[in-house]
């Protein structure tokens, strides 16, 4: 299957970044390649490109649509939180890229069952070598279980009544393919409230998805470490899509501006931690509307941007 990638505030992600010919970027999601491409179009022969991801498919395509640049692109399997791998060579970069979430590529492979609109196994394995899969998590996790995850992960208001319809179907027989669990959604959720937002789905399988790939414990840790990376005035750039990521993703920017562990009570800071970085602008980045006319997708991305002190 071709890998399609449009890069959501490609435009803004390249100007923020604000790439140096002969320096060392990492794209920790590489996708399909297209932030990528518009960073190594920058670069010259002594610039560095750490392309990160987890998903096999995505480094060969992204390998054969990078091809013909100059600079020096090494494709690193693995997960952005991956610090130990990512920085085997280069412990500091001049820049960082997230754009968090599930790729167009993984939502349009109907194989690969991100999607809650084709029918497919329950897999949604972003890393198709891990063994754990939606499957498990749909016919091996309690009702108060999936309960809770699809509450918390998916901001589900039917959560409970979505947890006991899945477990009361998976009693007759294990749900097995994506159309399955969607039909079973849809029962689920009163027909008033079916009628209103997005597809009933939706919300659920962003859950699944989340819990299946740790993706919001990845977030934490790579929030933690990757401004370790930086250099004096690099950038590390996070695109997120959903409250749960933007909130994880504000968070950690807000306590490492304000890292004084001193109590409230103190007249002045004794402990003398200070931050390392800035923000670059007091608001996330939002897409245009021109944007999101040519790519739906992009409608609920924010961009946050701290550069290294």
């Amino acid at each position: 299957m071709e890998f399609k990638h449009t890069p959501v505030l490609f435009e803004e992600v390249i100007r923020e970044l604000r790439i140096k010919p002969d320096g060392i970027y990492m794209d920790g999601t590489l996708g399909g390649g297209g932030h990528s491409e518009g960073i190594c179009k920058k670069l010259n022969r002594q610039g560095v490109l750490l392309a990160v991801d987890r998903d096999v498919d995505a480094l060969e395509a992204s390998r054969k649509r990078l091809n013909d640049f100059k600079c020096n692109i090494q494709f690193i399997h693995s997960s952005y939180s991956n610090e130990e791998l990512i920085f085997e060579e280069f412990n500091k970069v001049d820049g960082i890229l997230l754009d968090l979430g599930v790729s167009s590529f993984q939502l349009d492979n109907a194989n690969r069952g991100f999607s809650y609109m084709s029918d497919a196994p329950m897999d949604m394995r972003m890393n198709e070598e891990d063994k754990f899969t939606a499957y498990d998590v749909v016919n091996g996790y309690s009702e108060e279980k999936l309960t809770e995850i699809i509450r918390d992960y998916g901001e589900e208001r039917w959560a409970s009544r979505i947890a006991n319809f899945i477990v009361n179907e998976r009693e007759k027989e294990p749900i097995i393919r994506t159309v399955e669990l969607a039909e079973i959604i849809k029962k689920a959720i009163p027909a008033a409230a079916r009628r209103k937002g997005p597809h009933p789905a939706k919300r659920t399988f962003q859950a699944i998805r989340i819990e299946v790939n740790g993706e919001l414990s990845h977030l934490k840790k790579a929030m933690e470490i990757l401004p370790n990376h930086l250099n004096s005035g690099g950038r590390m750039a996070i695109i997120s899509f959903h409250s749960l990521e933007d909130r994880i993703v504000k968070e950690a920017i807000n306590d490492r501006l304000n890292p004084c562990t001193c109590p409230p009570d103190f007249p002045i800071c004794v402990c003398g931690k200070k931050t390392d970085i800035k923000k670059v602008s007091k608001k996330p980045i939002l897409p245009s509307s021109e944007e999101i006319d040519s790519n739906p997708r992009a409608r609920s991305a924010k961009l946050r941007i701290i550069e290294k002190l």
